[in-house]
């Protein structure tokens, strides 16, 4: 019962996401600089679609999106970042160690460094600073607006 009244609200609510500041500024600047870029996110294809109805347009920028119920183990495993990373239709996947990923949550974090992969933390409102700090994430941000691809060895942002 509780399951289905859930599910009942995430209807109501999920088809209203907004999308986090600074990802739409981000994810067409890589988009546009040919920067391959995938979804790994642990909800359900059901959920995703939900979530992402609002932002087709800007969702189809991504060559790749890998939903929870496409790997056998959720995060802290690494599988849905390893698929992720082998759904980019590259010729070879990149090397783990070559892969930035965007976490806002400590099991995401946990799930890129075990698959050996470099990850920001950009934790969703409310999160405890001091578990952020603690999360052992390569960098923690208070927004996606913070983010500076030149230190990645990605293409920076034009100038405005």
């Amino acid at each position: 019962q509780f399951l289905d009244e859930r599910d009942a609200l995430l209807e109501g609510v999920f088809p209203e996401s907004a999308l986090m500041p600074g990802a739409e500024r981000l994810v067409r600047h890589l988009a546009a600089c040919g920067v391959p870029i995938a979804v790994a996110t642990g909800s359900h294809r059901h959920h995703f679609q939900l979530k992402t109805s609002r932002h087709t347009e800007f969702f189809a920028l991504f060559q790749a999106v890998v939903t929870g119920d496409m790997v056998p183990r959720a995060k802290p495993d690494p599988a849905i970042f390893v698929l992720a990373a082998a759904s980019l239709g590259l010729a070879a996947p990149p090397a783990p160690a070559a892969t930035l990923v965007f976490e806002d949550a400590p099991n995401g974090v946990q799930a890129a460094l075990a698959g050996g992969m470099r990850v920001v933390l950009v934790p969703y409102p409310g999160f405890p600073d001091e578990i952020a700090a603690g999360a052992g994430a390569t960098q923690v941000l208070k927004s996606l607006e913070g983010f500076r691809p030149e230190e990645w060895g990605l293409p920076p942002f034009a100038e405005v």
